[in-house]
């Protein structure tokens, strides 16, 4: 009984469950935007680049998403109205946006999150704008990397990219990253010829010190800070010589990689006057996300 007691009721004026549930799916609902049409995008991309093929691919998997959250407020709003039986998927739906929860149909279909419904809304809008700036202006100068469903596989066609253009054998090729002084987005006026920039990346255990570019500890009761623009490089691997560097995983979650290794999304070279093992013992890690 205490799972069906509605969490903000006085907030709202006493409405019941269903109304509650009704007036969180309408909102949800309003927000949807229509598919991607991939066939219309395919044939505006012109060359297919691997940054092209990934793009296609976020697409087909946004549109998967959209389509499924479409179904699920409709069908759910009927359900309530009585016009259809309540199945237990839609009850599962129902429960979850009382709740303010992601449905799990829904996250099967979307990236990894620990995100509440709302923030998630907010995500979903964001990289909805993504995604239409990509196909409209090009690919971004600075990449929003927590707004891809598989960010791996992006920087991946970067390095790619790079081999097919200057003829490196891809098996012998890396990312280098180095972290920038800008701290927005805005602040990145041209686009890298390879490689790209990469926003919203949070450090945790640690802090980055801007003036001098490295890492420093963790400033008093500050358990995560967002780390500035990095720069992010393809290279061949016999030409990278770093020194006094951290290899930072990243993850997309702060609950980092299960037993698999999966949630682990690359490694980053942050600058460091301490030896690594310093930032080893403090487990510093950058996340996509800042739950």
């Amino acid at each position: 009984m205490i799972e069906l007691q509605p969490q903000s009721s006085g907030s709202e004026g006493g409405i019941s469950r269903e109304q509650y549930i009704e007036k969180v799916a309408t909102e949800i609902e309003e927000k949807l935007p229509a598919v991607f049409e991939l066939d219309r995008i395919r044939r505006q991309l012109g060359e297919i680049t691997p940054t092209a093929v990934v793009l296609l691919q976020e697409l087909e998997r946004f549109n998967n998403l959209i389509s499924k959250m479409k179904i699920s407020v409709a069908t759910l709003q009927r359900a309530l109205a009585g016009e259809v039986g309540m199945s237990a998927e839609l009850d599962e739906i129902a429960k979850a946006l009382f709740n303010g929860q992601i449905p799990g149909s829904w996250r099967r279909l979307a990236p990894d999150t620990l995100k509440s419904l709302g923030n998630w809304i907010a995500h979903f809008e964001r990289r909805f704008e993504q995604y239409s700036t990509w196909i409209d202006k090009g690919e971004p100068a600075v990449m929003w990397l927590s707004g891809l469903h598989i960010p791996e596989s992006y920087l991946t066609a970067l390095v790619q990219a790079t081999c097919r253009k200057n003829g490196w054998p891809l098996d012998k090729s890396t990312l280098y990253t180095t972290v920038t002084h800008h701290t927005k987005a805005g602040d990145v006026r041209e686009k890298l010829h390879s490689g790209c920039y990469i926003e919203g990346l949070y450090l945790e255990g640690g802090s980055w010190d801007v003036e001098n570019a490295c890492l420093r500890k963790s400033k008093p009761k500050v358990l995560v800070e967002e780390l500035p623009i990095l720069k992010v490089i393809p290279i061949e691997a016999h030409r990278l010589k770093l020194q006094n560097t951290f290899k930072t995983p990243v993850y997309t979650t702060s609950e980092r990689r299960n037993a698999m290794g999966v949630g682990l999304v690359f490694e980053a070279d942050l600058s460091t006057t301490e030896h690594s093992s310093h930032w080893v013992l403090q487990g510093v890690a950058l996340m996509l996300n800042a739950d």
